[in-house]
């Protein structure tokens, strides 16, 4: 049964959005009649939706891209923090600290930064909506992923502090965070780290991109206005809180 929602004059950003989870998110934006602006490294064409290159870890590329965004909309209603780095599959002694810190710019750093040049605009609008993308790992602590396990504990926490200060406006901030998704990311992994997160899914298997997005975009959607400050699992009952 598909689900439709109506995003019709609304202006959303999806950070990440090429691949994977944020081109799901992005594409199903579009579909909807949002105005759609993908922020990644790596721009791509998609129906729909406008892409700039992005690194959300400097702040003068975000600064750059918002004016952009801004000169064709002077409002933005939605904000999906999505860009991540998972880096390698290895036990903590034995990780590079370069590599530790890439992973805590990216999917933590970078969600400090794109919100906040982004949250003085929906303050002024006085709503918006405002998606950060966690992880199981998260909330759990996965072997052989601490930094991507730590970053994402980090986007969690500062998703809940956030949405208590921006209480006092019509602006909901809440975090998503997907256990194994079938991805090129977790693909990456190789087979048997694939085999074995899917053997401790009770429900067998990976979840896949548009059923993410599907609970994204809820909870962008005029069906979702008391929650803020949540934590909502994508693990296929993995998750144990």
């Amino acid at each position: 049964m598909s689900v439709s929602f109506d995003f019709a004059g609304q202006t959303a950003i999806v950070t990440g959005g090429s691949r994977g989870i944020g081109r799901a998110i992005a594409a199903q934006f579009a579909r909807s009649g949002a105005q759609v602006w993908i922020w990644d490294v790596d721009p791509i064409k998609l129906s729909g939706a406008q892409s700039l290159k992005v690194d959300v870890t400097k702040a003068d590329q975000i600064t750059k891209a918002l004016e952009n965004v801004v000169s064709q909309s002077p409002r933005i209603n939605i904000l999906v923090n999505n860009a991540g780095y998972l880096g390698s599959y290895l036990p903590f002694e034995q990780f590079d600290r370069e590599e530790w810190e890439r992973i805590l710019r990216v999917n933590l750093i970078g969600v400090f930064e794109v919100t906040r040049q982004v949250l003085p605009m929906m303050r002024r609008a006085g709503r918006g909506r405002i998606v950060n993308m966690g992880s199981l790992a998260g909330k759990e602590g996965l072997p052989n992923l601490a930094a991507y396990s730590a970053a994402s504990a980090g986007v969690i926490a500062f998703t809940k502090a956030l949405s208590r200060e921006v209480c006092d406006a019509d602006i909901r901030v809440n975090c998503v965070a997907p256990g194994p998704i079938d991805t090129e990311l977790i693909r990456r992994l190789g087979a048997e780290v694939v085999n074995g997160m899917i053997a401790a899914s009770p429900l067998k298997r990976l979840g896949n991109v548009d059923e993410v997005a599907g609970m994204v975009l809820w909870l962008c959607s005029a069906a979702s206005t008391f929650n803020t400050g949540a934590v909502f699992d994508m693990s296929g009952g993995r998750a144990r809180y």
